[in-house]
C-alpha cells in the first residue's frame, strides 16, 4: 500500500511566452549573450565576435555569423543597417527582443507583495474586458488562443512602457 507524503495545490504565478523557435535560438547562451547585446546597440559580426570575448565567450567568426544566422531565422536579429566602405559590405544587426533575466531574491514575494496584488487586481480586471472568449487561430476557436492574446498584448504594452526612452 503506497501513502501520500505531500500534495499541495500549485498555483500558475507566471506566464512565460515564447515559440519553439524563440526557445530553440536563445538556448544557447552565446545566442542569449547576443541578442543582449544587440538590444543595447546594432553590431557588425566582427563587433559581435569582440564584445563576446570580453564577456568570456570566445568564438571564431563563422561560428558567430552562424549564431546570427540562427537567431535571424528565430525573428530574434535582423539586419538593422548595411555600410559599404572601399567596395566592402559589412552589415550591422539589431534585435526587437529584450531579455529581462534576474536571479529571483528568495523574499521577493513577502517583499512585494502588497504592489503585486494591488496591480495584479487591475491588469485583472482590464484583462478579462481583452481576453476574447474562444479566439480564432486558424479558423478555429480555442480558449488558450484568447489567453496567448491577452499575454501579447500586455508584453506589447509593457515593452512600450519599459521602451519608452529607448532608440
Amino acid at each position: 500500500m503506497m501513502s501520500t507524503l505531500l500534495e499541495r495545490q500549485v498555483r500558475v504565478s507566471r506566464i512565460l511566452t515564447t515559440s519553439q523557435d524563440h526557445a530553440r535560438a536563445l538556448e544557447d547562451p552565446v545566442r542569449s549573450k547576443i541578442v543582449e547585446l544587440l538590444y543595447r546597440k546594432a553590431l557588425s559580426a566582427e563587433q559581435i565576435a569582440a564584445a563576446l570575448g570580453k564577456a568570456g565567450h570566445k568564438k571564431a567568426l563563422t561560428t558567430v555569423r552562424h549564431h546570427i544566422e540562427v537567431l535571424k531565422s528565430a525573428g530574434l536579429a535582423e539586419v538593422a543597417r548595411i555600410d559599404e566602405s572601399k567596395g566592402a559590405i559589412t552589415k550591422y544587426y539589431g534585435t526587437s527582443a529584450r531579455l529581462l533575466g534576474f536571479e529571483e531574491p528568495a523574499d521577493f514575494d513577502s517583499t512585494y507583495s502588497e504592489q503585486i496584488e494591488s496591480a495584479s487586481a487591475k491588469i485583472e480586471k482590464l484583462l478579462k474586458g481583452l481576453a476574447p472568449k474562444g479566439a480564432r487561430s486558424k479558423g478555429r476557436r480555442s480558449p488558450e488562443y484568447g489567453q496567448y492574446l491577452a499575454v501579447q498584448i500586455m508584453n506589447r504594452a509593457m515593452a512600450r512602457v519599459l521602451e519608452g526612452g529607448r532608440r
